[in-house]
């Protein structure tokens, strides 16, 4: 039985997605044209780029850059795609409660499915899951007032997820890509469907993008050689540990 017994609504699907996509890429243009040499080789191992005999700037930057980019792409990506296209998918509102994120009535089976949206399967640990049952606890309280009974899903919006039917029983089920996406709209086609309903959209952010990016390097190659090369234009090793590890830097 799906929670959307409507069916879905193709039309806000799509606008979902067009919307996402639009703040996905301009969350990512303004993480890459932000990004300093500085902060990033804080927190970058320089033995590892001398152990694999980086002898330029360019590829010391093209290593870090595109390293960077690739993490902040995933987080930014999972923060604004797969919520607002969940609550359209399951014709549900966004919750106003902690941990939360969509909030399904089903009036005639008086039923309120509260709903956390999750990009991967591998996003909790211990703590954090102790944390959403606490949540999903604290919206109870919702479903005890309007005297509904009371669902709450972990849903991960792609990858698998098996129940071992081991461990502590939960007050919440968890369920991942393709049974997710055909809990929420009865179309088990659905987690295929979302990349129809993209589109050519992702295309017409392809050349901001590369501008972005290639910027980037350019100016990340530059304030490398200023601060890290000598005026030969060699790596100057002594100075990039010393700025990493060193008190005095």
């Amino acid at each position: 039985m799906a929670i959307n017994k409507n069916g879905v609504n193709e039309s806000s699907v799509e606008n979902a997605i067009g919307t996402a996509l639009e703040m996905f890429y301009n969350s990512l243009l303004e993480k890459i044209d932000g990004i300093k040499i500085e902060d990033i080789m804080k927190r970058k191992n320089p033995y590892l780029y001398r152990a694999k005999a980086m002898q330029s700037a360019s590829e010391i930057v093209e290593s870090v850059l595109s390293a960077t980019v690739s993490s902040s792409e995933e987080t930014i990506f999972g923060n604004c795609f797969f919520e607002p296209l969940a609550i359209a998918a399951s014709g549900g509102n966004k919750a106003l409660a902690e941990g939360v994120d969509i909030m399904v009535e089903d009036k005639d089976e008086n039923i309120i499915y509260a709903i956390a949206v999750k990009s991967g399967p591998s996003v909790f640990n211990n703590d954090s899951k102790k944390r959403q049952e606490q949540n999903f606890n604290a919206a109870a309280k919702l479903a005890k007032q309007a005297h509904a009974r009371y669902e709450p899903i972990i849903g991960y919006s792609y990858g698998k997820k098996r129940s071992s039917g081991r461990g502590k029983p939960t007050i919440y089920r968890e369920l991942a890509g393709e049974d997710f996406w055909t809990e929420l709209t009865g179309d088990s086609l659905f987690y295929i469907k979302i990349i129809k309903y993209m589109g050519a959209k992702p295309e017409q952010y392809l050349e901001r993008y590369r501008e972005s990016y290639n910027r980037a390097s350019n100016r990340l190659v530059k304030q490398f050689t200023t601060l890290f090369c000598d005026d030969d234009g060699n790596i100057d090793w002594d100075r990039l540990v010393e700025f990493n590890s060193g008190y005095g830097a």
